[in-house]
């Protein structure tokens, strides 16, 4: 099995356990997977039936093929736990996906960044985050982590965060406690 992210493995127990995940643009799978063998129900999303069609019979996951990009937003109504999108950006769907979030669940987004065109594909603008983006997506959400650069192997410029749409019953005074990790 291909690792998942490591962005998602750090902060993947942010996330409620007693709700669906969704993993937007899953394509393989391989975070549907990840997330699944670890007891959350997932939904996978992807426009690409092949790739869904290897997810087929797995525990804990359901699967739908769905274009976002030309579609309806087909998922109004529903909420998720948690929203994991990796290597992908279409920016009209923030707002409705954003919608689908639960109080107290987590938005895990990681793609591609300004920069990356110096070091390989994606290049257009159209696929690559602007400075601060994500944060100005999330806006609404609380952020519990962010960054914003280049990693190496394979050299890539990115994006991410981890946002929570806190509860109606959070307290300002008394914030919910995201445990922060000490560097590696």
């Amino acid at each position: 099995m291909i690792r998942p992210s490591p962005w998602l493995e750090r902060f993947v127990e942010h996330i409620p356990v007693n709700g669906q995940i969704l993993d937007l643009a899953c394509g393989s799978g391989r975070h549907a997977r990840w997330l699944a063998a670890r007891g959350y129900p997932v939904l996978a999303v992807d426009r690409d039936a092949v790739a869904l069609a290897g997810l087929q019979g797995l525990a804990n996951v359901t699967t739908e093929q769905l274009d976002l990009e030309v579609d309806a937003w087909p998922l109004a109504g529903r909420r998720f736990a948690g929203i994991v999108v990796t290597n992908y950006l279409w920016r009209a769907l923030w707002p409705d996906l954003l919608a689908t979030l639960a109080p107290g669940g987590v938005y895990i987004h990681e793609t591609f960044a300004h920069g990356n065109a110096s070091v390989g594909k994606p290049s257009r603008p159209a696929f690559l985050l602007q400075p601060g983006e994500l944060l100005q997506a999330c806006a609404g959400l609380r952020t519990i982590a962010y960054e914003d650069g280049f990693c190496a192997q394979p050299d890539r410029y990115v994006q991410r965060i981890v946002a929570v749409r806190e509860g109606a019953d959070t307290q300002p005074d008394a914030p919910p406690r995201y445990p922060l990790h000490a560097p590696d």
